[in-house]
């Protein structure tokens, strides 16, 4: 029998691969979690609550913004988190009992516990030690609280804090505008009508987009939620008010001009400055372990340990739900491959993101390339580029703004990337997805749209850019 011993068993990349690896008669299986209640961070502090208070501030924003409807609801923040709780309880417990269930086959195990490493593949669980032929670590990730003078004396609040705050604060100011940052600071603004100051280092937010889309973002959080946000800014300390706020000393250094220094008062200091592995309870100074740049492979195997893997937002390379899953897939199979004397196979995905930006109304995807990516990797491509306000049916249904680019190779077709920042974005990025991984040709993907759905959007963009590709007979 081959030992596995899966630590972080109730998260999204832990159960991924033990599913893969609880029908094996040839595995002997280990699943351990300490996790309370358990159920994994999607679940319990991530997408999932986000998606559900940000649906409550997107109803609000979507009456205040629709001319045909009178007056604007107020947001109930005691009911959406006791809906958001409920909701979530039963999300995770239907995660442990699928855990649970594997664990009553005869050659799994899970234990309720923490793990912690006394050397390579061996483990300290409670008051015993479980000697494993491979390891996959799945701990998740754990807020980052950056290291700024004075941050400890001020109690900020992290995405954590907010997605269980039943009444919120008058004023604040924001660190960070990622992902977290891009959908909770409408939320913040929306749900709250608080009055919000966030510091953004770069010229725009959206690293992996092309310029326009950060751009776009800028205008719509200024303009539609009346943020102010202060780029080219950067964090130099935080100190207590004395009236129980906070005080942010920041520097803002302008791309022309002399850089000037500001300080920025509010109630309360929000972090919103991403996540980070969350390794400090493995105890990995006692083994071969270097969680440094580069230290898990694209097959997950750890380059000090190849009989570890580490997989999800524990790894450090995307942390993002379904490629967690995708990942804890890979380390599964890539155990057995090893027991069988076959080499382990890469993770390779299409880049494939979401954010629910402007509350979920005005949502960011991006598939596979952007045009700055396709100009990198010296692709021969075509860029086409169409406005919401372009199809009626995003006026019909009160949301006007955004805008999309599709990218095809000018040759063959082929199309290479999708980006969206429109309402319904989300929705459409599966279809793109499918579209890229299968190497459609734009000119041969059928133009059939059914009035009025947003997706005409897309096939105004097909249709752009099957005129700009070469035709057959055309050089």
């Amino acid at each position: 029998m081959t030992h596995v011993a899966i630590v972080g068993a109730y998260g999204s990349a832990g159960v991924a691969a033990a599913r893969q690896l609880a029908d094996r008669e040839e595995i002997e299986l280990t699943l351990i979690d300490d996790g309370e209640p358990g159920g994994g961070l999607c679940i319990l502090r991530g997408c999932m609550p986000s998606k559900e208070v940000l649906s409550a501030g997107q109803h609000r924003f979507q009456a205040r913004h629709d001319d045909r409807v009178r007056g604007t609801p107020e947001v109930d923040l005691e009911r959406v988190i006791d809906t958001k709780d409920r909701h979530v309880e039963s999300f995770a417990e239907h995660r442990r009992s699928s855990v649970h269930e594997l664990a009553e086959r005869e050659n799994v195990e899970f234990v309720r516990d923490t793990a912690r490493f006394v050397d390579d593949r061996r483990l300290a669980v409670g008051d015993r030690t479980i000697e494993a032929d491979y390891v996959v670590i799945a701990t998740g990730s754990t807020v980052n609280v950056p290291d700024l003078p004075g941050i400890a004396d001020v109690d900020p609040t992290t995405s954590a804090e907010v997605l269980d705050a039943d009444s919120l604060p008058n004023s604040g100011v924001v660190m960070g505008l990622g992902y977290v940052g891009l959908e909770l600071v409408p939320y913040l603004a929306e749900a709250a009508g608080m009055d919000l100051t966030v510091i953004e280092h770069d010229a725009r937010p959206l690293d992996e987009a092309d310029g326009e889309f950060g751009e776009r973002i800028l205008d719509l959080y200024r303009e539609q939620f009346g943020i102010e946000v202060l780029t080219h800014t950067h964090e130099r300390s935080v100190e207590p008010t004395g009236d129980g706020g906070v005080r942010l000393h920041v520097e803002r250094d302008p791309p022309e001009g002399e850089a000037s220094e500001r300080a920025v008062e509010a109630e309360e200091l929000f972090l919103f400055t991403g996540r980070r592995p969350a390794l400090e309870k493995l105890n990995l100074e006692t083994t071969s372990l270097d969680p440094g740049p580069g230290w898990v492979d694209a097959t997950m195997q750890a380059e000090s340990d190849p009989r570890t893997f580490v997989v999800g937002d524990a790894n450090g390379r995307e942390p993002i739900l379904h490629v967690a899953k995708e990942q804890g897939i890979t380390a599964a199979r890539n155990v057995l491959a090893l027991e069988r004397g076959d080499e382990p196979e890469r993770y390779e995905n299409v880049h494939h993101h979401v954010i629910f930006s402007g509350l979920g109304v005005y949502p960011y995807a991006r598939v596979g390339h952007s045009e700055d990516s396709a100009r990198a990797a010296d692709l021969d491509y075509v860029a086409v580029h169409r406005e919401a306000s372009s199809d009626g049916v995003f006026k019909t249904k009160a949301v006007p703004e955004g805008t999309a680019t599709l990218i095809a190779d000018a040759d063959d077709g082929t199309v290479l990337g999708y980006q969206g920042l429109h309402y319904h974005a989300d929705v459409m990025a599966k279809t793109m997805q499918l579209a890229v991984e299968m190497e459609l040709d734009v000119r041969e993907i059928p133009d059939r749209a059914y009035h009025p759905t947003t997706p005409e959007i897309v096939d105004g963009l097909l249709r752009e850019a099957a005129d700009a590709v070469a035709g057959p007979d055309e050089s």
